[in-house]
């Protein structure tokens, strides 16, 4: 029913789907996807139908309490996930959340989870590097997503494999977000990250 609902308002609101040439939705099915510009809870809808209509399951992070009966009726086909990151193999300490993520990619084949960079809907000006540091654990690429509100447009523009080398990586990540992060639903609520630019 929810996915339906998505689909309906996608297709009421007029919005499309663009997958730039040059990426290989192959590779997009095992990564992380990064979900900016974030200013309005609308983004979960656009971006999770318009992944669909292409064949990408977007999944995002939540505290696997959140997926018990019966939020998880609800939240399981918007595309949550639970994260577990109580201790392992004898630890006292509890896992980080890019363990905890990496890990989710050690025992599925195909996994998108969506990140927004910023960690929040508000405006701020330096992101969160999670998501960096799940891909790199991970061994997985991060995929560059976008919505343009202005256009209607939900967008996959393009496929990065992390180096290591968080500047030079940030900066071709920020160098994308120039362009294609101009259309937010609220532009005076997002910001690039202001120490890559």
């Amino acid at each position: 029913m929810i996915r339906l609902i998505f689909r309906l308002l996608f297709w009421l609101k007029g919005w499309t789907m663009n997958v730039h040439e040059e990426v290989d939705l192959e590779q997009v099915k095992r990564s992380v996807a990064l979900a900016a510009p974030h200013t309005t809870n609308w983004d979960l809808v656009f971006a999770v139908e318009g992944c669909r209509q292409v064949g990408v399951k977007l999944r995002f992070a939540i505290k696997r309490e959140w997926m018990r009966f019966p939020l998880n009726i609800a939240i399981r086909p918007m595309g949550g996930i639970g994260i577990d990151r109580r201790p392992k193999d004898g630890r006292t300490k509890k896992l980080s959340m890019v363990e905890a993520m990496a890990n989710l990619f050690k025992t599925r084949d195909e996994l998108v989870v969506m990140v927004p960079p910023e960690g929040t809907r508000s405006k701020v000006e330096q992101w969160r590097t999670g998501f960096y540091y799940t891909a790199l654990e991970a061994g997985v690429p991060i995929t560059l997503c976008y919505l343009d509100f202005k256009h209607k447009v939900a967008g996959i523009g393009k496929v990065l494999h992390p180096t290591g080398d968080v500047e030079k990586d940030m900066r071709e990540i920020m160098d994308f977000y120039k362009q294609y992060g101009q259309y937010p639903k609220f532009p005076e609520m997002f910001s690039l990250d202001q120490r890559y630019i």
